[in-house]
């Protein structure tokens, strides 16, 4: 029996996706396919956290149904955020689809599919308490290289906009050492760069061991013999702590890259948000960490169009914008979610307002990161070459330390030879915007 899935949304669902995989290959013995067409099952593993993604999963759910008549196709599965918050509305409205599992269910699949092949409608969305470990199959989707690594699972925090809670529950953090033995088992496999990942990496620990762990994590993974790379994202502003900051400095495996939402910068909004106490605070940490790491790649993620965003408010975070010169931004239109505190605040902000302030802040970040990258021409920096590029076969691509896995951009050598995971410096002779292109001049050793 052949199986085809798709992962939508974040990194965070694709861990969950490998584990899908993992489980029914090797447990099950299915046969995995990428032709959606030649495939018995398929699972949708979807996104449910803004508008947009909740579009996208159910046209993508509704394009794979057609495959039940012009196809292979017998069973369709829907997984992950969506199928969590809405299984109920996905059966009703929906009747192509065969089963509905949830984010805290991923174990159950095996039963769920044994079940839809004796023609039964499942749902498996009761639990939120599932939390993957060293022992969980996994088949890794990404190069082989490299990987994610989900060191908790759920989140504390209750942001006014964010339903994430409510899709994955609260915060479950796995042990140090169940980390650290999955770690290994990926660098024996070849793994040279690991990516870790959680709803707060920076959260990590506090549910475990009553005090934030994220710190102590790291220097354990910098550890294991064979991993080059080490890379964290999701790091909440309130506790990115100077004992993190300075792990980070210190430790040569971990890259330089801080990937700090902060949303917002005005006092008003980030209360509104429950993001933050004030801008300042926010303001304070992002200097700290410039302050002690010079040459630190920061990226970041804002929301515009938030209720009761003024123009003063929005012209607050533009200014800041401007002045602090993130290297990387992620600009979202603030998605209007149900059942989130901030779906009912007041001053909701119009659409055509909500775009014409994501444009500006969009335009504004290019221009700065044109000009940043710029200085960086005629310099050789370490990449990580990835493999061949999908610009051309002639051509191999890669990331520096400041470049992190499918979001940041990449680097495209015109000259030199190098294997997937080997590091090597590369001249850069060329920018666009936040692409690299220059000849490999030194190999690894």
């Amino acid at each position: 029996m052949k199986l085809a899935l798709i992962s939508l949304g974040c990194s965070k669902n694709l861990v969950d996706s490998e584990h899908y995989l993992g489980i029914l290959s090797k447990r099950k013995g299915m046969e995995l396919t990428s032709e959606i067409s030649e495939a018995d099952i398929v699972i949708v593993n979807t996104c449910g956290f803004i508008g947009d993604a909740k579009e996208e999963s159910i046209e993508t759910i509704l394009e794979i149904s057609e495959f039940k008549e012009t196809g292979n196709l017998k069973k369709l599965v829907v997984a992950g955020c969506l199928a969590q918050k809405y299984s109920e509305e996905i059966l009703k409205e929906l009747p192509e689809v065969d089963a509905v599992i949830g984010t805290g269910d991923i174990d159950k699949i095996e039963k769920v599919v044994d079940e839809i092949l004796e023609n039964k409608k499942v749902v498996e969305t009761r639990s939120m308490t599932f939390l993957a470990n060293a022992n969980t199959d996994r088949l890794l989707t990404t190069a082989s290289h490299t990987a994610y690594l989900k060191i908790s699972e759920g989140c504390n925090k209750a942001c006014t906009y964010c339903i994430i809670p409510q899709m994955r529950g609260k915060l479950r953090s796995r042990t140090i050492e169940d980390i650290v033995k999955e770690a290994k088992k990926l660098v024996d496999s070849g793994v040279r760069e690991i990516n870790l990942l959680a709803q707060e990496t920076t959260e990590y620990g506090i549910d475990l061991y009553g005090d934030k762990k994220l710190a102590s994590l790291m220097k354990e993974l910098c550890k294991i013999e064979g991993l080059k790379w080490l890379r964290t994202y999701y790091m909440h502003p309130e506790y990115v702590t100077d004992e993190l900051i300075e792990v980070m400095k210190s430790e040569e495996k971990i890259c330089k890259y801080f990937d700090v939402p902060i949303q917002h910068v005005s006092d008003n909004i980030l209360r509104n948000m429950a993001r933050a106490k004030s801008g300042k605070q926010v303001k304070d940490v992002l200097t700290r960490i410039r302050k002690a790491i010079p040459e630190a790649t920061i990226r970041t993620t804002l929301i515009v169009g938030f209720p009761g965003e003024t123009e003063e408010n929005f012209q607050e975070l533009m200014d800041y914008v401007k002045e602090f010169k993130f290297d990387y931004v992620g600009v979202f239109k603030y998605s209007r979610e149900e059942d989130t505190v901030a779906y009912n605040l007041p001053n909701q902000i119009p659409e055509e307002v909500k775009e014409k302030r994501y444009s500006e802040l969009v335009n504004l970040q290019s221009e700065i990161a044109e000009r940043k990258n710029k200085r960086l021409l005629g310099q050789e920096i370490e990449v990580m070459i990835d493999g061949i590029s999908s610009e051309s076969e002639y051509l191999l691509e890669g990331r520096t330390r400041g470049q992190a896995l499918e979001i940041d951009g990449k680097v495209l050598t015109t000259d030199g030879t190098a294997k997937p995971g080997e590091i090597v410096k590369v001249k850069f002779e060329q920018n666009f915007e936040y692409d690299f292109v220059g000849p490999i001049v030194e190999n690894e050793k």
